[in-house]
């Protein structure tokens, strides 16, 4: 699995304004030398994120963008889904027939329980987590996951946790 470049610097754009404090908007210049990105890049994210409603724009001299929800409604799930559809979802197969008009396994197939449950575990994190989670600093978030894998270890029927965190 991989995180795309979308969803990292969507989600630092995002916690950038999360972090702003103040009540007024937060530039798109300032999001862009924030994170070392370019102007453009940081207003495409922002304007994607826009559209999703997780952020209002707001014109004029002093305008910019702002959060569209407080912090603690805004799940990491939400975020990363204006980037990109959920690891495996109902259309999966669909779009990987090879060279076929359907997936020659549809009637029997040993993958797709293991990559609906591999989704089903990165979207209960992500949606478990929210843009308040990310503000509270990297040693807080590393001993939150530990104790969320902790948790999915103690529920797994097959013993050890698949996701370990380091």
């Amino acid at each position: 699995m991989k995180i795309t470049s979308m969803e990292e610097y969507g989600l630092r754009c995002m916690v950038q304004l999360a972090m702003a404090n103040t009540d007024g908007p937060v530039s798109v210049t300032g999001i862009a030398e924030n994170e070392g990105l370019s102007t453009e890049y940081a207003g495409k994210l922002l304007n994607m994120l826009r559209q999703a409603d997780l952020v209002e724009s707001v014109r004029g001299r002093n305008g910019g963008f702002v959060l569209a929800r407080p912090t603690n409604e805004i799940s990491l799930a939400a975020i990363m889904r204006v980037f990109s559809p959920d690891l495996f979802d109902e259309e999966y197969c669909n779009r990987h027939t090879g060279a076929a008009d359907a997936c020659v396994h549809t009637t029997s197939c040993a993958i797709r329980p293991v990559l609906w449950t591999l989704s089903n575990v990165v979207n209960r994190t992500l949606e478990s987590l929210t843009l308040m989670d990310l503000l509270c600093g990297e040693s807080e978030m590393h001993r939150e996951m530990s104790e969320q894998n902790d948790r999915l270890t103690k529920t797994s029927k097959s013993g050890p946790s698949l996701i370990q965190i380091t």
